[in-house]
């Protein structure tokens, strides 16, 4: 990721982050894609109205897809409103989804969403990561640097 594509996603007016997603896993490589989506969704999304709470990515058919985010309805979408809960296709290269198709096929590897922010265009985009699972330890030691830095704040505040 370059100096200008982390200054689009700092300016984002939007941004919904997977806050587990650092927690479960280790990150292996980043990628950006947009979403397809229908006009109801587009405007919950800019309201902020979206969670990336159990979401994971899946490759069907040459095609990346996000299975379990949850949008919540438009308030002025009347009948035209989305469902929540839909699968939502991921717009990648296809040298990208079969760089990643070929990753998931080893033990312990997923494609899990990390953050969707809009984009200069006002388009929705997503970043995905390639992950590999933490194991419990893993999970104990990122709580303890977490826990350390945290001090090591508190301590450098009072002088």
């Amino acid at each position: 990721m370059n100096k200008d594509e982390e200054k689009i996603r700092k300016k984002s007016p939007v941004q919904i982050r997977n806050k587990k997603a650092s927690f479960e896993y280790f990150f292996i490589e980043t990628y950006t894609a947009g979403i397809v989506l229908t006009g109801t969704e587009i405007k919950s999304i800019r309201l902020g109205k979206a969670s990336l709470v159990d979401t994971y990515c899946f490759i069907n058919n040459g095609e990346i897809w996000v299975k379990g985010m949850n949008i919540s309805p438009y308030f002025y979408g009347s009948y035209n409103n989305h469902e929540m809960k839909r699968d939502r296709k991921l717009l990648l290269t296809k040298k990208e989804i079969q760089k990643l198709h070929a990753a998931t096929k080893q033990t312990g590897y997923t494609i899990v969403p990390l953050l969707v922010f809009i984009d200069e265009h006002g388009r929705a985009k997503m970043d995905i990561a390639l992950c590999k699972g933490k194991k419990e330890f893993d999970k104990r030691q990122t709580l303890k640097e977490k826990e350390d830095k945290r001090e090591m704040d508190r301590v450098m505040k009072h002088y």
